[in-house]
């Protein structure tokens, strides 16, 4: 922690602990994993610091440590019932690496109709159920009614279904093509554990193809409700919802979004490219500070150094997720996608877009993509080939795979010993890579929204609004197991007084 927030973090438990007034979000809602916010007040009501807290903690990298490595695909994906596709796609891919071997291309097309399958149907989870209510239901409206029922009461009925619908139809690819639809087990290093039937071709045809209706339909959706509502567009556009720091994405041969196979791109925050480099150099590109009030670390850019909580070109703090992919790309790969892209940065000013919020229409453009790029592997007849799978001869050593999670990059590496047993594993997961800005997001939304003390559930859902647009999952971002498990445990009364304090350092 920075001597700033050190002596502010203290500061705050000192007024806490002497009556001055503390606001807690506990547990903060919406989201994967768990976590709090804690706002500490000054004398006038306003905020001095607010703080998200990430409580939990879970010890993957070390449970993986004996297992086989052919293990690892699924293995990690039980990190987050959420986003698994997104793990055992990235423990493929470094299990090719880590046994050099290249993908066959039939088992490549088969991952990546999997994974485009998977981004489609996690953004539309967000949009209609995780961060949709916010804005489809609005902010303000009561709690009891921030979630789906109340995203139906407000779109129909009938697009309600629609949304459970074709959600349910998209993960059929993957439980077919994925063996399975919450933990798959289709990958293996060289290519898949099996192929795509011709005679199911026309099936996932016109999934594919109503997936790409449903993407546009949403696209509507959120003009319809979000852009023309000149107060959603003043809040998206707000300085409490705005910070310019660098940002990364993987990115194609052409600079386009991608979201299985690439180089990472980061560019400063004036959108000037400022590093591309291969997923095996991401440790001279990225390193780690840690906090003593959370079990999330924070990545920072290396060459550029930790300067604390701040935003700007001298600060190391980047931004991943849907609207870092945008800004670190210079468009999408697909058509109908790409003007999507083009409308999106026209409206909101330019390249890049600051604006927190902004993530979930960034969303929506990446939910064309995944649809036009699976609509695109649907009809490519290769994807039916007989032969799937490379079958590896080298002796593991070091492997290092990334693909971009629905909240942004996602880096696995894993060491082994000459019997393929992992020794190490290092799991950067998108989330992680964000945890800096949300934090900088909950603190300035605080401060901009809280005044004079007064506060409302309304108010405070708005500062969760601010960890919401990353889409973050907590379970996958705490994933390290130190020797022994800080903890601090708060004693109170029944009226809320801290009675006693015990801490484990």
């Amino acid at each position: 922690m920075d001597k700033t927030a050190q002596k502010v973090w203290n500061q705050a438990h000192q007024q806490a602990n002497s009556g001055r007034r503390t606001i807690s979000i506990d547990p903060i809602t919406r989201l994967e994993g768990h976590g709090k916010i804690e706002i500490f007040l000054n004398d006038q009501g306003n905020v001095d610091r607010a703080y998200l807290q990430i409580p939990e903690l879970r010890g993957f990298e070390v449970f993986c440590q004996g297992r086989p490595s052919e293990d690892m695909p699924q293995l990690t994906s039980r990190i987050c019932g959420v986003c698994p596709t997104a793990h055992h796609m990235a423990g493929a891919k470094t299990l090719d690496d880590l046994y050099g071997v290249e993908c066959h291309p039939v088992g490549r097309k088969i991952r990546e109709l999997v994974y485009n399958a998977f981004m489609f149907e996690d953004h539309a989870l967000h949009v209609y159920v995780l961060g949709g209510p916010d804005f489809i239901v609005g902010p303000d409206a009561p709690k009891e009614s921030r979630n789906i029922l109340g995203v139906i009461g407000k779109v129909g009925l009938d697009v309600g279904k629609k949304v459970i619908s074709m959600r349910r139809r998209v993960r059929d690819i993957i439980n077919y093509a994925g063996g399975k639809v919450i933990h798959p087990v289709m990958g293996l290093p060289g290519g898949v554990a099996k192929g795509i039937s011709a005679s199911e071709l026309p099936k996932l045809r016109e999934t594919a193809k109503e997936a790409l209706e449903f993407a546009k339909f949403t696209l509507q959706v959120f003009h319809d409700i979000v852009l023309k509502n000149d107060a959603y567009v003043k809040l998206i556009t707000s300085d409490m919802f705005t910070h310019k720091t660098y940002y990364m994405g993987l990115v194609d041969k052409n600079n386009k979004v991608s979201f299985y196979d690439g180089e990472l791109r980061v560019v400063t925050p004036e959108g000037k490219e400022y590093a591309k480099f291969p997923a095996r150099d991401y440790l001279e590109h990225i390193s780690e500070h840690v906090e003593p009030w959370s079990y999330i670390k924070f990545p920072f850019l290396k060459k550029v150094g930790w300067n604390g909580f701040v935003e700007g070109n001298s600060s190391g703090i980047f931004a991943v997720a849907p609207m870092a992919r945008l800004n670190a790309a210079e468009g999408m790969s697909t058509p109908e996608a790409q003007k999507a892209y083009e409308e999106y940065f026209k409206v909101l000013g330019g390249k890049p877009v600051h604006h927190t919020l902004a993530n979930h229409w960034a969303r929506v453009v990446e939910m064309i993509q995944a649809a036009e790029r699976m609509v695109e592997l649907t009809n490519d007849p290769e994807i039916t080939g007989k032969e799937f799978r490379t079958i590896p001869s080298k002796t593991p050593k070091i492997g290092v795979g990334v693909v971009e999670a629905p909240r942004g990059t996602l880096i696995h590496q894993y060491e082994t010993d000459e019997k393929g047993l992992i020794r190490r594993a290092n799991l950067i997961v998108a989330t992680l890579n964000n945890s800096a800005r949300i934090a900088m997001s909950v603190d300035k939304a605080a401060k901009g929204l809280i005044k004079e003390g007064k506060v409302n559930d309304g108010l405070l859902n708005m500062v969760e609004m601010a960890f919401r647009a990353y889409d973050p999952c907590f379970g996958c971002a705490t994933h390290t197991l130190p020797g022994e498990m800080p903890m601090i445990v708060t004693l109170r009364d029944l009226k809320g007084a801290v009675i006693r304090e015990i801490r484990r350092n």
